[in-house]
């Protein structure tokens, strides 16, 4: 329980938004759709990335 207090509410709502895009990109992949299921999955890292760099502003101006 204390992970989760530590990373906070807003940190766990974008990393569980990047396993459903994970899950959807895969399930699009996988059924037919490669270009679509590509063009999602791109979504994940972009989140990720977006996530690192607003963690990195929030600690630099502390």
């Amino acid at each position: 329980m204390n992970f989760f207090k530590k990373l906070g509410i807003a940190n766990a709502f974008m990393l569980g938004l990047c396993l459903v895009i994970i899950i959807v990109a895969e399930y699009l992949f996988l059924s037919g759709e490669e270009l679509h299921g590509i063009f999602v999955g791109l979504w994940a890292p972009m989140l990720l990335g977006l996530l690192i760099l607003f963690k990195m502003v929030n600690n630099g101006s502390k």
